[in-house]
């Protein structure tokens, strides 16, 4: 089978591109980042979704001491108000670039020809390593760069509403309720972050359209 590398955060963009590459055909090796994120809770969610999607995987810990996100620093609050518009705090720099490059380095060790992200640049657009654009020039940076060359980045969600990807999941049998998505964390979803927000807002609308 063909191989692929998929960055597996344990939310529903994620768990939903992981059954997609699956239901193409991947043999699919699956990269959860443990990065000093204060919502934990979804390393929990990423294994469990990897278990039951019987796929391989591998907990990859790294430390960003130097924080720089609201995400990484408990001193920070995490924003409760509207969804915002612009770079928001919750932003974790070149986060991933940096998931990227394992996950390249992976993919070039074991043979795999593809990489597989769930970004999405419709919903959340703030965050800048979400746009195609950045896609673009990585892909640039695998020719340059890399003696495999022909390794691709596949961004299958990227155009896509939140609500257009619960309903993919769903039709993917992708466990989503499985799936976490609140930055803050704790036992149960706050329900007033961003990520919760969206998630709430797109399970209504995904099933109010049913």
């Amino acid at each position: 089978m063909k191989k692929a590398v998929v960055l597996l955060s344990g939310g529903l963009d994620s768990t939903t591109t992981l059954y997609l590459a699956k239901k193409q055909g991947y043999s699919c090796q699956a990269l959860i980042f443990d990065y000093g994120q204060r919502h934990k809770r979804e390393l929990k969610s990423a294994v469990a979704v990897a278990k039951r999607a019987k796929v391989a995987y591998q907990i990859i810990k790294i430390s960003l001491p130097w924080k720089g996100s609201s995400l990484l620093d408990k001193k920070s609050k995490i924003p409760e108000r509207k969804i915002l518009k612009g770079i928001p705090s919750t932003y974790v720099p070149a986060r991933n670039l940096i998931f990227l490059s394992f996950a390249l380095s992976y993919a070039e060790a074991i043979g795999a020809k593809t990489i597989f992200i769930g970004a999405n640049a419709i919903d959340f657009s703030g965050y800048p390593d979400c746009r195609p654009s950045f896609y673009k020039a990585f892909q640039k940076v695998i020719k340059t760069g890399t003696k495999a060359k022909k390794i691709k980045v596949k961004t299958p969600l990227i155009y896509l509403t939140k609500a257009q990807i619960v309903a993919l999941g769903k039709k993917l049998k992708a466990p989503l309720e499985m799936t976490w998505s609140c930055y803050k964390g704790g036992k149960r979803p706050c329900g007033v972050c961003d990520s919760c927000k969206l998630r709430d807002a797109a399970i209504a609308q995904f099933s109010g359209k049913r």
